[in-house]
């Protein structure tokens, strides 16, 4: 068994385990929380338990727009991962982590404080998420063009941030990556305010909402369209879901009133010619009966609401966010602009090997609505192809886990005695980030 732990640490989920190994041993939220009844902290997979109610828990997280801003709190996180989850001993492993791009030089010192000072780490080896998910999608196509031109772009939607970034030969071109400030979180805290201001208040409940944006939430591939269908009332709605808040009583996790609800909007037939079709043509269609059972669908008795246009307009902010005040380029045209911060060379190769990871991609039909969006923006004469990760959660992790079982990794790491000679500055320019 390898003595390498891999670790991505992202803002929202950590993945942890052995170099090596297919999969990661745990996947677990990088954060801590206290329901209103307890008063003691529950620290990252004690935050999966069934029997926990986290309905309004109070949240802590070490990361805040992507950076880390409470190294203390990882540190505890740290800890719980490595000696309960993982089982570990630090001085005889090295360590493979990943950190955001672009990462302040204060935050590398107070991470290799912690993991050299504070766990004792053999080695250190710190890599970026963009060039770890090249080197797996690489080895899984050896024949691909992503192998033999040893280029792609890897859009990264993660929990605090979404990044286009090139990638060439293993190494991310600083250069030509954009970010755009927009990812899980906001996504997550777009659907709160909608949701309290029409039905009831969840401004509390992350985890909840959490949930109901990954059961219930996609993307839609014609929302003039979908405005329309969302106006509809009874039947004829076919976006409308029903959402059951936990009770704390008889169950402590929210659930859908009626799985197949959320289903029914996908059976239409997406060909259907958009908004030419007017809203009276729908108004005249509709049965005064309809709108009495629809009131009586929704069950006063029980907290619950119901979700209609919010279940596409919610990811439509990844691909207009000017359409909600914010001053940022939609995810097509951050696209163009990294592509085109790059030598005209790697353009069409670019554009032929787009690679989606980060939980935010995991919204049903994202890649073909962005496919949709950017080809009006690329050349007639090249040719754009998007590939969206087997599993874009774990793409990363599985990066690392081949990097690390890779026989030159011990060479390219630092070690603890070259951190306390030459100080953090100067082995972390071994990293050519």
């Amino acid at each position: 068994m390898s003595n390498v732990v891999v670790l991505d640490n992202g803002g929202g989920l950590m993945k942890a385990g052995m170099g090596g190994e297919r999969d990661p041993s745990c996947v677990v939220p990088n954060c801590t929380a206290r329901p209103p009844s307890s008063k003691k902290w529950l620290l990252a997979d004690q935050l999966l338990s069934p029997a926990e109610d986290l309905t309004s828990a109070t949240l802590r997280r070490p990361f805040d727009r992507g950076y880390l801003i409470n190294p203390d709190l990882q540190s505890t996180l740290w800890a719980h991962l490595f000696t309960n989850l993982l089982k570990i001993t630090p001085s005889s492993t090295s360590l493979l982590l990943t950190e955001p791009l672009f990462n302040l030089p204060s935050i590398q010192r107070s991470i290799d404080e912690i993991i050299f000072e504070e766990f004792n780490f053999k080695a250190l080896f710190v890599a970026d998420s963009p060039s770890l998910v090249h080197l797996y999608e690489a080895s899984r196509r050896p024949y691909g063009l992503v192998s033999k031109a040893q280029c792609s772009l890897v859009v990264d939607c993660g929990f605090s941030f979404t990044h286009t970034a090139p990638v060439f030969q293993n190494f991310t071109l600083n250069y030509g990556v954009k970010r755009l400030d927009l990812g899980g979180k906001a996504l997550t805290n777009y659907l709160k305010e909608l949701v309290s201001y029409r039905s009831v208040n969840v401004m509390d409940e992350s985890f909840i909402m959490d949930d109901v944006k990954e059961k219930l939430c996609f993307v839609s591939l014609d929302v003039p369209r979908d405005l329309q269908i969302a106006r509809k009332h009874g039947k004829d709605n076919v976006l409308r879901c029903t959402y059951v808040l936990p009770d704390g009583v008889t169950y402590t996790k929210g659930y859908l009133k009626d799985p197949d609800e959320s289903k029914r909007y996908f059976t239409l037939d997406d060909e259907v010619p958009s908004s030419h079709r007017g809203e009276n043509d729908y108004m005249e269609r509709q049965d005064p009966t309809d709108k009495n059972q629809d009131r009586r669908t929704v069950d006063l008795t029980k907290n619950e609401f119901c979700l209609t246009n919010e279940r596409f307009l919610v990811p439509e902010m990844i691909f207009r966010p000017a359409d909600l005040g914010m001053n940022q380029a939609g995810l097509a045209e951050c696209i163009v602009r990294s592509v085109n911060s790059c030598h005209p060379h790697l353009h069409p190769v670019l554009y032929e090997s787009i690679i989606l990871t980060g939980g935010s991609t995991l919204f049903p039909r994202f890649a073909e609505r962005l496919e949709r969006e950017l080809r009006p923006l690329v050349p007639d004469e090249y040719q754009v192809k998007i590939t969206t990760q087997e599993d874009p959660i774990l793409g990363v992790w599985r990066g690392g886990s081949l990097l690390a079982s890779s026989p030159d990794f011990e060479t390219m790491c630092v070690t603890k005695a070259e951190y306390e000679e030459l100080g953090s500055a100067r082995c972390r320019s071994r990293f050519f980030h």
